[in-house]
């Protein structure tokens, strides 16, 4: 498999297979960089968000008089939200576009980090955390599906995984020594609203999503926008995004017949229905179990480690040293999505990370083995969870892709705001042997649901065998036709 998947599973109508052959044919290109990096640089802000609280968590304590109960309900609410605005940003992805949203969503985690800044309580600290939540979550989603519709079969994984080695790996890696930097700039006792000030820095990208990334081809397609879509197919080859004198070429040809998917609803009851559905609750099952995990253990280690002892300060170094397998493992991801088949990589990573949970709750009992046993975990989970990324959007045709791909994530989200509280609870009852048992748990699950899933590696997210399809595979095959340049 050293060369990469080749396209082996045929689309469902004979313009989607014009789109397939042009994008392979188009390959990767400056514009797409320009997209993976306007895209790459939110999601890393998004990271340093998602570390916020266990970052503050420790000054907080100190300051409201809060417990690790309280610091896993701000989690909670963040994450809670987070979930509604994955899957309410699916939705209107899917019956508007996916560009408009991804500016929305990433304007609004920028506000509740301002409220977060302000807060003078754990309510209005709670509010904050619920605005930031909806956006972050929402971008998130919308920036996989995107990416996962800009790219051929053979740059797709890679693309997306590449993003998570910012979102997931670089952002979880320097989230920390971020909390330092700005620790370090404005010291005092209300340093850690200065962390949340600092955050509102990606308000500036806002600008440049609108103007530079355009509607995917994959949406504007299936609308029956053929024109936009060999107008943006000819961007992508062109390697500009913007300015003039583009050389137009008709990668897809214009027959004036709208696909009636164009004018019907998101039906958001599909993902759950037939083939959908067999791919859904697997794979829900899947990320709340991993997500769960890794949001516990993001939201505590922190106070682990002071409660062992350790000053705050130290114990964000010994964090960031953990972090180092996250942005390895999230490189491991992406180079894996290209050469290997998905649930072959989930299904060993989750192994692995299971035996790394049971090192951490078990054998770690010096600092030297937890910070090489947290690497370890932390290498496995970022593997396991850009691979998810990769994975979800190729499960799911165009008409419901964005909304598939959200609630996918969501329900992962809605993992990461429920378990800190349990694992919180632990903590404070059973300690460090429960928390990671749980965890270890968890990865043993996922294992299980896994199976189930379908696999994609290969294959066209617009393939069919789905239940309901009615154009036969010879029929789009024979219609790839050669793009005519003008």
């Amino acid at each position: 498999m050293a060369g990469g998947p080749q396209l082996s599973s045929l689309p469902s109508s004979p313009k989607v297979a014009q789109l397939d052959n042009a994008l392979d044919q188009i390959g990767v290109t400056r514009s797409h960089h320009t997209i993976i990096f306007l895209i790459l640089i939110g999601c890393l802000f998004d990271a340093f968000e998602q570390n916020a609280v266990g970052i503050v968590g420790p000054m907080l304590r100190e300051q409201w008089g809060l417990d690790a109960a309280h610091i896993g309900m701000l989690n909670t609410v963040t994450f809670a939200a987070a979930a509604i605005g994955r899957v309410v940003s699916g939705y209107v992805a899917d019956r508007y576009g996916r560009r408009v949203m991804l500016s929305i969503d990433l304007l609004l985690f920028t506000l509740g980090a301002g409220i977060c800044a302000m807060a003078p309580n754990l309510t209005v600290m709670a509010i904050g955390r619920a605005v930031v939540g909806f956006g972050l979550g929402g971008e998130i989603a919308i920036a996989v599906t995107m990416l996962a519709e800009f790219c051929s079969t053979k740059a797709r994984g890679v693309a997306i995984g590449t993003v998570n080695v910012a979102a997931g790996g670089l952002g979880n890696f320097l989230a920390p020594g971020f909390g330092l930097l700005v620790f370090w700039l404005f010291p005092g006792d209300n340093n850690w609203r200065w962390l949340f000030v600092c955050l509102m820095v990606p308000a500036i990208l806002g600008a440049f999503y609108r103007r530079y990334i355009p509607e995917t081809p994959r949406f504007l397609l299936s609308q029956g926008r053929v024109k936009e879509t060999n107008q943006v197919l000819s961007k992508l080859a062109a390697g500009r995004l913007s300015g003039k004198n583009i050389p137009h070429t008709d990668y897809i040809a214009d027959d004036g017949v709208v696909p009636p998917e164009s004018k019907a609803k998101v039906r958001v009851t599909e993902i759950f229905r037939g083939a959908l559905a067999r791919r859904t609750i697997p794979l829900c099952i899947t990320i709340w179990m991993t997500y769960g995990a890794q949001i516990s253990v993001l939201t505590l280690m922190p106070t682990i480690l002071v409660t062992l002892g350790y000053s705050i300060s130290k114990s964000l170094m010994f964090t960031m040293v953990m972090q180092c397998g996250s942005l390895l493992g999230a490189i491991a991801a992406s180079a894996l999505g290209f050469h290997f088949p998905r649930k072959r990589v989930l299904t060993i990573g989750a192994v692995c990370a299971c035996l790394a949970a049971l090192s951490i709750g078990f054998l770690a009992k010096n600092i030297v083995v937890l910070l090489a046993a947290g690497a370890v975990f932390q290498f496995f989970v970022l593997l396991l969870n850009t691979t998810i990324w990769i994975f979800a959007p190729e499960l799911y045709p165009t008409r419901v892709r964005a909304f598939g791909t959200a609630f996918i994530l969501a329900t992962g989200t809605a993992g990461g705001a429920f378990m800190p509280l349990v694992a919180g609870r632990l903590l404070d009852s059973v300690g460090l042997a429960g928390v990671f048992s749980m965890v270890a748990a968890m990865y043993a699950i996922f294992v299980i649901s896994i199976q189930s899933v379908p696999e994609t590696y290969g294959t066209s997210p617009d393939a069919m065998p789905l239940e309901g399809d009615t154009e036969q595979q010879p029929t789009a095959a024979a219609a790839v036709a050669q793009p005519t340049p003008r």
